[in-house]
């Protein structure tokens, strides 16, 4: 099937939406389903398109990925790809990729796909680039397919849990990278949070169930570093905001998942000092610099190795 001839359902017309009607709207036969639609905006109904679609491409937030799974499943096509760009947890703690094993188990093929993609990198025509990860390279196929001729780039993993924690968890430690450019703490200092966040990262995607270096690919280390330093991240700002010890407004994915972790107690925070540091300055956004310095000072304090 040459990708003209696939027809895909976006769910979602929000900057990731309108990102992929960027890349595909020449390309293939596209629908594109909004729940809340803004004036001027017809959306397809949803029990009208599902049946039709070769790929269902999820530009929503994991939190409604649950329903609308359930809503849809039943109307698809067996051979029809569930794909999720969505980067964060539902209620229940849980990634795109659990919601889908849940609800569609082995009977419909599902993939991931994640990486460095701002949206408004997309639509100005530059270069993008994630991880595919789902089963099988067969699998695989059909998704390059559609994006094959496209400025984003894609690879294949079969890490799922490997590449869905790394590009969770590293919302939470852009965070911090916004706190030291509010500070000016310097490149240096910038240098020592890739490593340190990559380094917690790897403990645990390991822990969850993901291979060992699965943070320093596309998905973790990729997207860290286009969040953590662009000027334009949601995340990077929220760091900046923290620093300045403001409290209005501090939410966004990162957040979120901060508060998943707490109340589901998916992680032992005093295992991971600076995560654990994020999520303090999030409680309680004061004293950024002193509590910058604090860590560092008891990160080195320990025996020479």
């Amino acid at each position: 099937m040459g990708a003209d001839n696939i027809r895909v359902l976006v769910l979602g017309y929000g900057e990731m939406g309108h990102a992929m009607e960027f890349l595909l709207g020449q390309r293939v036969l596209l629908d594109i389903w909004e729940k809340f639609p803004q004036p001027g905006f017809e959306s397809v109904r949803l029990e009208a398109a599902a049946p039709h679609a070769d790929i269902v491409l999820f530009c929503l937030p994991v939190n409604p990925h649950r329903e609308v799974v359930e809503a849809i499943a039943p109307l698809l096509k067996p051979d029809c790809i569930c794909l999720s760009i969505a980067k964060g947890l539902d209620e229940a703690g849980q990634t795109a990729a659990q919601i889908f094993a849940a609800v569609l188990g082995e009977r419909q093929p599902c993939a991931l796909l994640y990486g460095p993609m701002i949206s408004e990198e997309i639509r100005a025509g530059h270069y993008a680039f994630g991880q595919v990860g789902c089963r099988s390279e067969k699998l695989y196929a059909r998704v390059r397919e559609l994006f094959a001729g496209t400025r984003l780039f894609t690879e294949y993993t079969a890490d799922i849990a490997g590449i869905s924690w790394s590009v969770i968890l590293k919302n939470v430690y852009a965070m911090v990278f916004g706190m030291a450019d509010e500070l000016s703490l310097g490149d240096n200092m910038r240098g020592y949070l890739a490593v340190a966040s990559l380094h917690e990262l790897d403990q645990i995607v390991r822990g969850m169930g993901g291979r060992s270096g699965s943070p320093f690919h596309l998905a973790g280390l990729g997207d860290l570093i286009a969040t953590a330093t662009s000027e334009e991240s949601h995340h990077h700002e929220l760091g900046r905001m923290l620093a300045r010890g403001e409290t209005a407004g501090i939410e966004g994915e990162g957040v979120h998942t901060l508060a998943m972790v707490s109340k589901h107690r998916l992680l032992q925070e005093g295992q991971y000092p600076l995560f654990h540091l994020v999520h303090e300055m999030v409680r309680d956004p004061r004293d950024a610099a002193a509590r910058i310095d604090a860590f560092l000072q008891r990160r080195y304090a320990g025996p020479f190795q």
